[in-house]
Protein backbone atom coordinates (compact mmCIF):
# COMPACT_ATOMS: atom_id res chain seq x y z
CA UNK A 1 0.00 0.00 0.00
CA UNK A 2 1.53 3.30 -0.81
CA UNK A 3 0.22 6.54 1.09
CA UNK A 4 -2.10 8.62 -0.50
CA UNK A 5 -1.60 12.79 -0.61
CA UNK A 6 -4.63 12.74 1.96
CA UNK A 7 -2.78 10.42 4.74
CA UNK A 8 0.79 12.32 4.12
CA UNK A 9 -1.19 15.53 4.75
CA UNK A 10 -2.69 14.03 7.95
CA UNK A 11 -0.04 12.27 9.03
CA UNK A 12 2.21 15.49 8.99
CA UNK A 13 -0.68 17.97 10.72
CA UNK A 14 -0.56 15.39 13.47
CA UNK A 15 2.96 15.09 14.00
CA UNK A 16 3.16 18.96 14.05
CA UNK A 17 0.72 19.46 16.68
CA UNK A 18 1.13 16.28 19.12
CA UNK A 19 5.03 16.73 18.87
CA UNK A 20 6.19 19.88 17.30
CA UNK A 21 4.28 22.62 18.67
CA UNK A 22 4.06 20.91 22.35
CA UNK A 23 8.24 21.46 22.32
CA UNK A 24 8.46 24.97 21.04
CA UNK A 25 8.94 27.53 23.71
CA UNK A 26 7.35 30.82 22.46
CA UNK A 27 3.80 31.13 22.46
CA UNK A 28 3.15 32.67 18.58
CA UNK A 29 5.54 29.48 17.83
CA UNK A 30 3.59 27.46 18.94
CA UNK A 31 0.32 29.35 17.35
CA UNK A 32 1.71 29.29 14.13
CA UNK A 33 2.40 25.55 13.84
CA UNK A 34 -0.87 24.49 14.88
CA UNK A 35 -2.27 26.99 12.25
CA UNK A 36 0.21 24.95 9.23
CA UNK A 37 -1.08 21.88 11.16
CA UNK A 38 -4.92 23.24 10.47
CA UNK A 39 -4.21 23.98 6.84
CA UNK A 40 -2.88 20.51 5.93
CA UNK A 41 -5.70 18.92 7.59
CA UNK A 42 -7.77 20.94 5.51
CA UNK A 43 -5.45 20.25 2.40
CA UNK A 44 -5.86 16.77 3.12
CA UNK A 45 -10.03 17.04 2.93
CA UNK A 46 -9.95 19.10 -0.36
CA UNK A 47 -7.35 16.63 -2.11
CA UNK A 48 -9.79 13.79 -1.49
CA UNK A 49 -12.72 15.77 -2.10
CA UNK A 50 -11.83 18.32 -4.83
CA UNK A 51 -12.32 16.71 -8.30
CA UNK A 52 -16.09 14.95 -7.18
CA UNK A 53 -17.03 18.61 -5.94
CA UNK A 54 -16.08 20.40 -9.42
CA UNK A 55 -17.18 17.87 -11.50
CA UNK A 56 -21.03 17.84 -9.51
CA UNK A 57 -20.57 21.56 -9.36
CA UNK A 58 -20.28 21.54 -13.52
CA UNK A 59 -23.22 19.06 -13.44
CA UNK A 60 -25.34 21.05 -11.85
CA UNK A 61 -25.25 24.14 -13.70
CA UNK A 62 -25.29 22.55 -16.82
CA UNK A 63 -28.43 20.77 -15.88
CA UNK A 64 -29.60 24.38 -14.60
CA UNK A 65 -28.68 25.79 -18.11
CA UNK A 66 -30.47 23.14 -20.14
CA UNK A 67 -34.16 23.80 -18.13
CA UNK A 68 -33.84 27.62 -18.31
CA UNK A 69 -32.16 27.93 -21.81
CA UNK A 70 -35.49 27.73 -23.66
CA UNK A 71 -37.05 30.46 -21.29
CA UNK A 72 -34.24 32.84 -21.94
CA UNK A 73 -35.20 35.83 -24.26
CA UNK A 74 -31.54 36.77 -25.22
CA UNK A 75 -31.03 34.43 -27.65
CA UNK A 76 -27.42 34.71 -27.57
CA UNK A 77 -27.17 33.91 -24.25
CA UNK A 78 -29.66 30.99 -24.86
CA UNK A 79 -27.37 30.01 -27.38
CA UNK A 80 -24.62 29.85 -25.11
CA UNK A 81 -26.67 28.21 -22.03
CA UNK A 82 -27.38 25.23 -24.67
CA UNK A 83 -23.76 25.09 -25.80
CA UNK A 84 -22.72 24.42 -22.18
CA UNK A 85 -25.73 22.33 -21.22
CA UNK A 86 -24.26 19.73 -23.99
CA UNK A 87 -20.27 19.86 -23.05
CA UNK A 88 -18.90 17.40 -20.69
CA UNK A 89 -15.89 17.57 -18.34
CA UNK A 90 -12.91 16.62 -21.25
CA UNK A 91 -10.46 15.76 -17.69
CA UNK A 92 -10.75 14.65 -13.75
CA UNK A 93 -7.90 16.54 -13.38
CA UNK A 94 -8.57 19.55 -10.85
CA UNK A 95 -7.09 22.12 -12.87
CA UNK A 96 -8.82 21.16 -16.10
CA UNK A 97 -12.49 21.18 -14.17
CA UNK A 98 -11.33 24.54 -12.33
CA UNK A 99 -10.96 26.10 -15.64
CA UNK A 100 -14.31 24.60 -17.34
CA UNK A 101 -16.19 25.42 -13.88
CA UNK A 102 -14.79 29.07 -13.48
CA UNK A 103 -16.34 29.86 -16.92
CA UNK A 104 -20.09 27.76 -16.16
CA UNK A 105 -20.09 30.11 -12.78
CA UNK A 106 -19.44 32.99 -15.06
CA UNK A 107 -22.20 32.41 -17.51
CA UNK A 108 -24.15 31.44 -14.80
CA UNK A 109 -23.83 34.73 -12.92
CA UNK A 110 -25.26 36.26 -16.40
CA UNK A 111 -28.19 33.94 -16.06
CA UNK A 112 -29.01 35.48 -12.75
CA UNK A 113 -28.22 39.00 -13.84
CA UNK A 114 -30.81 37.96 -16.67
CA UNK A 115 -33.45 36.12 -15.31
CA UNK A 116 -32.96 39.29 -12.56
CA UNK A 117 -33.48 42.04 -15.13
CA UNK A 118 -37.04 40.35 -16.73
CA UNK A 119 -38.49 39.86 -13.38
CA UNK A 120 -38.13 35.90 -13.42
CA UNK A 121 -38.15 33.60 -10.56
CA UNK A 122 -34.16 32.66 -9.21
CA UNK A 123 -34.90 29.93 -6.89
CA UNK A 124 -33.38 27.28 -8.93
CA UNK A 125 -30.54 29.41 -9.27
CA UNK A 126 -30.13 29.77 -5.77
CA UNK A 127 -30.73 26.24 -4.96
CA UNK A 128 -28.27 25.65 -7.18
CA UNK A 129 -25.67 28.20 -5.37
CA UNK A 130 -26.35 26.08 -2.13
CA UNK A 131 -25.79 23.31 -3.21
CA UNK A 132 -22.37 24.58 -4.35
CA UNK A 133 -21.81 26.19 -1.40
CA UNK A 134 -22.55 23.20 1.11
CA UNK A 135 -20.40 20.87 -1.04
CA UNK A 136 -17.40 23.14 -0.39
CA UNK A 137 -18.02 23.75 3.14
CA UNK A 138 -14.84 22.70 5.39
CA UNK A 139 -14.95 20.90 8.42
CA UNK A 140 -12.52 22.47 10.46
CA UNK A 141 -10.32 20.36 13.00
CA UNK A 142 -10.78 20.24 16.86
Amino acid sequence: MKPETDQILNLSALKLMTELAPSMGAQYDQGMTQVVAALLIMSAQEYDRAADIRAAENADMRALFADLAPMVGDAGLREELEAAAVERDGSLRVSVLNAVNERLRRLLIRLQVHVEDVGGDTRRIWVVLKAMAARRALVLPG
